[in-house]
């Protein structure tokens, strides 16, 4: 029988290693992590603050500040005024074409992927997990 350490050690090898095919789709896909976090974030077709993208997504604000402004240069992305402090993030057209050039084959593949574990409580497990390991993190004192 496996102890608890080896399986959360096989967990995490998995973890890294969904991260590294990752890493690699973008490198062939030619796009850097933090762009496609973006786009990834807004794909849904609504439009975010950075200051959500940045705190669902983990991205520092600078970071993904500067990736805003790059997209912003190239038409692919527009800030729009909501009437508070926070602008939202807006495809444009041209923005939508490249988004959608970029996430299709990721969104297949993710499909294919996970279609056996959506018909379980994986996500919801997992969602879990994010949040106790969180929790149980912000207990470590230094």
């Amino acid at each position: 029988m496996q102890s608890n350490r080896e399986k959360i050690r096989r967990l995490m090898i998995a973890i890294d290693q969904i991260d590294e095919a990752y890493y690699k789709v973008l490198r062939k896909l030619h796009i850097k992590d933090n762009a496609f976090v973006l786009f990834y974030a807004i794909s849904d077709g609504k439009s975010y603050s950075q200051k959500r993208i940045c705190d669902e997504w983990s991205i520092p604000r600078t970071t993904l500040n500067t990736i805003v402004q790059e997209y912003i240069e190239k038409g692919y992305i527009c800030l729009a005024s909501t009437g508070h402090k926070e602008k939202e993030i807006v495809l444009t057209d041209i923005g939508k074409a490249f988004a959608e050039e970029i996430l299709t084959p990721i969104f297949i593949a993710e499909e294919k992927a996970l279609a056996p574990f959506l018909k379980t409580t994986f996500v919801e497990q997992t969602e879990d997990l994010a949040e106790r390991i969180q929790i149980e993190f912000n207990q470590i004192k230094k």
